[in-house]
């Protein structure tokens, strides 16, 4: 069985734009344009994510860890598509892909809502 995320948004049209243009997810479904609360399914090489604005859903500022091949080019394609870290100089680990003690190279993003996508190599 998959476990299969929620994420909590404020803003679902200003999210998937966000998770599309920058990090590379397909929406499958979306909910957002008719109603309020909205939804959106999206898929990122196989893996999905739900963002909704649901008051029970989601929690909002949560951590999700995405599993990557090749993250130091992936954070140079993010940065190339409009990615800006510089709202978190404090954080060497959202500036760049960091090599972690626990044998990991990671970098992380804030979304427009404050939930961090941890792209991690092993």
């Amino acid at each position: 069985m998959a476990i299969i995320p929620t994420v909590r948004s404020h803003n679902i049209a200003r999210s998937v734009d966000f998770y599309t243009r920058v990090l590379d997810f397909e929406v499958r479904r979306e909910w957002s344009e008719l109603t309020d609360p909205g939804f959106a399914w999206l898929t990122r090489q196989g893996d999905v994510l739900q963002l909704s604005s649901h008051g029970g859903d989601g929690v909002a500022g949560q951590a999700l860890v995405i599993d990557v091949a090749e993250v130091d080019s992936l954070f140079e394609t993010f940065r190339a598509r409009g990615l800006d870290p510089s709202s978190r100089p404090e954080s060497p680990v959202h500036q760049g892909p960091v090599d972690q003690t626990w044998g990991t190279r990671e970098f992380y993003v804030d979304d427009p809502d404050g939930n961090s996508l941890r792209f991690t190599q092993r």
